[in-house]
């Protein structure tokens, strides 16, 4: 005889029940259903079993019902009582309690290699073969209300993937900031905090703001960028404006928050007599531990000029990392220059020639080269004399050259020394 008994799930039953479902999750897989879903099944129409040792709950299944079909929201075993038969006896029992109410048709989704894989199969369940699609809406009504008070906005998927290029960079945000924020209980496996706030430094036009966007798109989590300018218009001045803003960011249950162009807010101090912003440096200094007390939120600041920045802005337990951001390198820029160059031309175009000819040029220098070339060939096409074989191309290689010619690098060799003296003297990675 068993040592365990089935009953339906009380309220005091629920801490244990998920517990257990925390336990009984071996592949590390996110759950179909949430914890919300659980819930609602249990004080709405549903039904909900759990099997005890004596007081303790050592197994749960919970069924949400619609017309004549159940759907299993949660079905959990503690590890020490897998294997003896117990989550075939909480399937058989739950079966009885719904068909007392009509239902006939039973499901199930689980993560493959899930617990209860086995116990299904025994109690007559077939898997089918499916294409399970899903897509959580990242944001209640009262979110995007909020977001859309603070001008920010839920970027479109895919701009992590669109990034042509620089790969040094994407791999070590990659690896320091979205894998333990994408995954937080991995990270806390390893002990690993997953990162609160995050410095990006380096010339201009290498992509800062295109980075911190593309954290957002790659964590599905809301986008604002918070503008000093702005603030300093509010009437009752920048620094009381941006705790304000802080204060509704915070509502917000996950966000990415950016900043550009940080130093003109966060500028060494100790000037005789202060400066007029010393007072917004100093309220910037005591949001950020404020705002780090909260999961789910990063703060990316990013400023052309780190070595300007208050060394106290820069100390450990404000930023997790200050990461540098630089010019393409030779990989980088054949990949942006490929993104920018028709496929049906690609071919045709010598792009090692364009490749060395844009050593300082940063991804923005090359867009605009790319599309400066583009523009030419296509008013030469139509204004200018046919082609002999009276047809009409894409630009060439002398194009692009020439466009580049005309284009006026943003780097400039000392930028770059001074570059790599931050990185030795200021990263932190």
């Amino acid at each position: 005889m068993p040592v365990w008994r089935v009953r339906d799930v009380h309220d005091d039953d629920l801490d244990e029940v998920v517990r257990i479902w925390e336990q009984s999750r071996t592949t590390g897989s996110e759950p179909v259903y949430g914890l919300a879903e659980v819930l609602g099944a249990l004080h709405g129409d549903g039904v909900g079993v759990v099997a005890v040792v004596g007081e303790a709950v050592v197994g749960a299944a919970v069924m949400r019902l619609g017309g004549d079909r159940g759907w299993l929201v949660l079905f959990a075993l503690a590890s020490d009582w897998r294997g003896r038969g117990l989550g075939s006896a909480l399937l058989t029992e739950l079966e009885k309690r719904v068909a007392a109410r009509g239902v006939r048709r039973l499901s199930a989704l689980l993560p493959e290699g899930e617990t209860g894989a086995q116990a299904f199969q025994n109690c007559g369940y077939q898997t089918r073969e499916l294409a399970y699609f899903e897509r959580v809406v990242p944001m209640e009504p009262l979110e995007s209300e909020r977001l859309e008070g603070l001008g920010g906005r839920v970027l479109a998927h895919g701009l992590w993937a669109a990034l042509a290029g620089m790969e040094h960079e994407k791999e070590l945000i990659e690896r320091r900031i979205v894998l333990p924020l994408s995954d937080p209980g991995l990270a806390e496996r390893y002990g690993v905090l997953p990162p609160q706030a995050v410095v990006l430094f380096g010339p201009p036009g290498t992509g800062k703001t295109t980075f911190a966007k593309a954290i957002a798109s790659r964590l599905a989590w809301p986008f604002v960028e918070v503008f000093p300018s702005r603030l300093a218009a509010s009437a009752g001045g920048l620094a009381p404006a941006l705790r304000d803003t802080f204060h509704e960011i915070g509502e917000l249950e996950n966000v990415v928050v950016f900043i550009d162009e940080v130093e003109e807010i966060a500028g060494r101090r100790g000037d005789k007599p202060p400066s007029p912003l010393q007072g917004v440096t100093n309220e910037l200094l005591k949001l950020i531990p404020a705002f780090r007390e909260r999961e789910g939120r990063l703060l990316v600041c990013a400023t052309n000029f780190v070595r300007a920045l208050d060394p106290a802005f820069l100390r450990h337990g404000r930023f997790d990392y200050v990461i540098p951001v630089g010019a393409p390198d030779a990989v980088a820029r054949r990949a942006i220059w490929q993104r920018y160059i028709p496929a049906g031309v690609r071919e045709h175009i010598d792009l090692a020639a364009l490749v060395e000819a844009t050593d300082l040029f940063t991804p923005a220098d090359i867009e605009f080269a790319a599309r400066k070339a583009s523009q030419r060939a296509l008013e030469h096409a139509v204004y200018g004399p046919l082609d002999d074989d009276n047809g009409r191309k894409g630009p060439t290689t002398e194009d692009y050259l020439d466009a580049v010619g005309e284009t006026r690098p943003t780097l400039t060799a000392t930028m770059v020394e001074e570059f790599n003296e931050d990185i030795a003297t200021i990263a932190r990675l």
